[in-house]
């Protein structure tokens, strides 16, 4: 597992709604390892240090993914959200958390992801005494130095170790990786009906699959791949709004506008202002 070396805004920083000049944590990021491919996508590992009296909160626009996630203080595993994710930084801390490819939250949840939207639950939980083990291990790989590549790389084997038995993944799970990195990788798709005829699928067999395995919706999917190249697009400075939305397939600039803001909290013209280069 090799630190991903690129300095090009990837799929994590498009999705993380970084506040300008937030120094308060540093993200240690690595690929998966090959034999994990179609289950485990990345690993990332904030450290982070917030002076006494402050905090620094982070929002993201998650992707349609699982996440399983251990902490000095907690051991998480996450359905999608399906808004806007929140978390507050305070004081010294890390965590461990991994990504999961679109197949891989149902097989860890033992069933319908239907019932973990908006909501987490304790790693044991789902990962029965192999989440008491992970966790136990990821903290003692930590707690020296969790800034050292040696801590990350073995608390990342135990991740490896914990989820290796949901290889290899099943057929209805590469399905729907390939559903996502479809409506994830054209901007050109726009409408449900386009993910249908790709995949030979009628709209209710592609809403069942969704709902299945994401718990989530068709729709869903591609709103959110459309708000977070929004968002990577308004920190470049475009030279309208309107440029944006129509960039991006909206029918006109008042339902980009609703849409973002909606989700965000704020509208596209204001989150440009703030993170735009040079703001």
């Amino acid at each position: 597992m090799k630190p991903d070396s690129s300095r090009s805004m990837d799929h994590i920083e498009r999705a993380h709604l970084v506040e300008p000049g937030d120094a308060s944590h540093v993200i240690h990021r690595y690929a998966a390892a090959p034999e994990f491919e179609g289950l485990l996508q990345r690993f990332w590992i904030p450290v982070w240090s917030v002076p006494p009296g402050r905090e620094a909160p982070q929002r993201v626009l998650q992707y349609p993914v699982a996440l399983l996630v251990v902490s000095s203080g907690y051991a998480r595993f996450y359905g999608v959200v399906s808004g806007l994710s929140e978390t507050t930084l305070t004081g010294e801390g890390w965590a461990v958390g991994v990504m999961c490819a679109p197949a891989a939250g149902a097989l860890v949840a033992g069933g319908p992801m239907s019932g973990y939207t908006d909501r987490f639950v304790d790693v044991a939980e789902v990962l029965g005494a192999a989440g008491e083990e992970l966790t136990a291990r990821v903290r003692a790989a930590m707690a020296p130095d969790p800034r050292s590549p040696d801590a990350h790389g073995a608390a990342m084997a135990a991740f490896g170790d914990a989820l290796r038995r949901y290889l290899p993944v099943d057929d209805e799970g590469r399905l729907v990786n390939e559903v996502v990195a479809f409506v994830e990788g054209d901007r050109e798709v726009v409408r449900v009906a386009q993910v249908c005829d790709r995949f030979g699928l009628s709209e209710r067999a592609l809403q069942r699959l969704v709902h299945r395995r994401l718990g989530l919706t068709p729709k869903w999917l591609v709103q959110r791949r459309r708000l977070q190249e929004a968002a990577e697009r308004l920190r470049g400075q475009p030279a309208s709004m309107g440029e944006v939305a129509a960039v991006l397939g909206y029918a006109d600039q008042a339902h980009f506008t609703r849409d973002f803001a909606r989700v965000t909290g704020t509208t596209p013209g204001r989150f440009a202002a703030r993170h735009a280069p040079g703001s």
